[in-house]
């Protein structure tokens, strides 16, 4: 089978194109929902679904992401590829057409298994074809897709619901994603042996699958949707018990294990993807509740906070682009422990931050963290993929993917619960009546309403937004923690080998 190095150029800069185009229609989705949801649940109702709509696009992706990782070691990627761009595609058109609430939260779990498809396969794709000595570079375009979704995403949005219907934020997918697959069907080969005696592990994806699914819902909904100690919450606990032990012994017994264990054995693989858990862990934090300071405690309106939070993205494209172009001067540990020292020092400037905070000072520190996050995302993932056989890369690929998705999940989960402790806490000493309390303790966008800000007494006004800096504090000082660590862990990972 010959290499990626007997492609024309030509024919690498088509299939990186369609790879792209298939990346950005995934990244541009998550961004273009948010604009479009007043006005979907003013025209379907089913206010209660509202989070589910999110929810179930994010668990779908999370449990497929790993499963068509490694499906792609055993079957060819192309086709799996083609697959997961034809289910998103199909998915889009049935979630324009959707007659209720209910049928949009199914389209978008197809949505979402089609994405996981997606996300695993473009890194496989790009590190398939990359020329030896480049993989970092071809893998760090990728993180421009991500870049400019978070630029156009929100605005494209906007323009789509105000001058069309809400339809079209999932019929725009449709021609992109057929270019997508043309390109891909045309121009992808594959470089890789696959194994001719397939073993198909179908009891560890299940265990696998059922206990991400429960766990992840669990961590979502956790002390919030579903109270801790409720049988549901329960139910969840223990399913996600019993299936993880039911995955750890079929893994043992399964001639093709979905997961081998014995990867964790090499310390790049358990080390790169526990460093990028760790940082995903903050950055997701700091994208959840960053804005919660910005609005809540300094009073900024929603697009000033927008503009802030795009700080964050495109520090984290500019970091693995410039790292993508410079991995082999600074080396691939070297570039980890800066990247882990970036978000060490951002996230500890986070704690300075005060009512009297400058938003540009926000800016400065957030695109300090996001040029970390970046660096340690590149980074960590060409350590993962160096650790494993050639025939490993798809499922070593996803699982690092996985493996920040985790991270995020259990961050949000983690930071929300200490932040919404901690300001709870502060808002009983704020003079807020207790039916003001009831509405922020059920929703925290209360607080951002003008009209219930309106109709609080200034003393008051400040003590909450105080109370909101106390408890947003108290979030970014385990997200600091969970920095520092991270550190510490990058600095016992492997010496680099060759790029490949």
């Amino acid at each position: 089978m010959t290499g990626p190095e007997n492609m024309s150029p030509r024919e690498r800069k088509l299939i990186i194109g369609a790879a792209m185009l298939a990346l950005f229609l995934g990244a541009l989705d998550a961004l273009v929902m948010s604009a479009a949801m007043p006005t979907i649940i003013a025209e379907l109702g089913g206010l209660s679904l509202y989070a589910w709509v999110y929810s179930a696009y994010f668990l779908a992706r999370a449990v497929s992401l790993p499963v068509f990782g490694k499906l792609s070691d055993l079957f060819a990627a192309k086709t799996l590829m083609m697959t997961a761009i034809l289910i998103f595609g199909l998915a889009s058109l049935a979630a324009g057409l959707s007659p209720t609430m209910g049928f949009l939260v199914g389209a978008r779990v197809f949505q979402g298994i089609g994405a996981g498809g997606i996300f695993a396969l473009v890194y496989v794709v790009l590190s398939d074809v990359a020329l030896p000595g480049e993989r970092g570079k071809t893998l760090s375009l990728a993180s421009s897709v991500w870049g400019i979704s978070s630029v156009i995403g929100p605005t494209l949005g906007g323009f789509i619901v105000t001058y069309f219907s809400w339809s079209w934020i999932f019929y725009i997918n449709l021609p992109l994603g057929l270019l997508s697959l043309v390109g891909i069907g045309f121009f992808f080969k594959e470089f890789r042996e696959k194994p001719g005696r397939i073993n198909l592990d179908w009891a560890g994806i299940t265990c696998f699958s059922g206990a991400v699914l429960a766990g992840l819902t669990l961590i979502m909904t956790g002390g919030r949707e579903v109270p801790w100690g409720s049988p549901v919450g329960m139910g969840l606990a223990a399913a996600a018990l019993v299936l993880g032990l039911g995955f750890v012994l079929a893994e043992r017994r399964a001639k093709d294990p979905f997961l081998d264990f014995s990867f964790f054995k090499y310390p790049g693989f358990a080390l790169g993807n526990a460093v990028t858990l760790g940082a995903s862990f903050s950055m997701f934090s700091l994208f959840a509740y960053a804005p919660l300071f910005l609005q809540g405690a300094l009073s900024r309106t929603p697009m000033v906070v927008g503009y802030a939070m795009l700080s964050l993205s495109l520090g984290w494209s500019l970091g693995s682009l410039i790292l993508g172009r410079n991995v082999d001067r600074m080396g691939k540990k070297g570039a980890s422990l800066a990247g882990c020292l970036l978000m060490v020092v951002g996230t500890g400037l986070c704690l300075g931050f005060n009512r009297d905070t400058q938003l540009v000072y926000c800016f400065f520190v957030f695109i300090i963290i996001g040029l970390g996050m970046g660096s340690i995302t590149l980074s960590t993932l060409l350590i993962v993929q160096d650790s494993v056989e050639p025939k490993d890369l798809g499922v070593a690929t996803s699982l690092h993917q996985f493996a920040r998705t985790l991270g995020g999940t259990i961050g949000v989960g983690i930071c929300g619960g200490v932040m919404t402790s901690r300001l709870f806490r502060g808002m009983e000493g704020s003079g807020l009546s207790r039916e003001m309390a009831g509405q922020l303790k059920e929703s925290m966008t209360h607080l951002f309403q003008p009209e219930f800000r309106a109709s609080i007494p200034a003393q008051t006004l400040d003590l909450l937004q105080n109370a909101v800096l106390d408890g947003v504090w108290a979030a970014f000082a385990v997200t600091a923690v969970v920095a520092v660590i991270g550190l510490i862990l990058a600095g016992f990972l492997p010496r680099d080998k060759a790029l490949g």
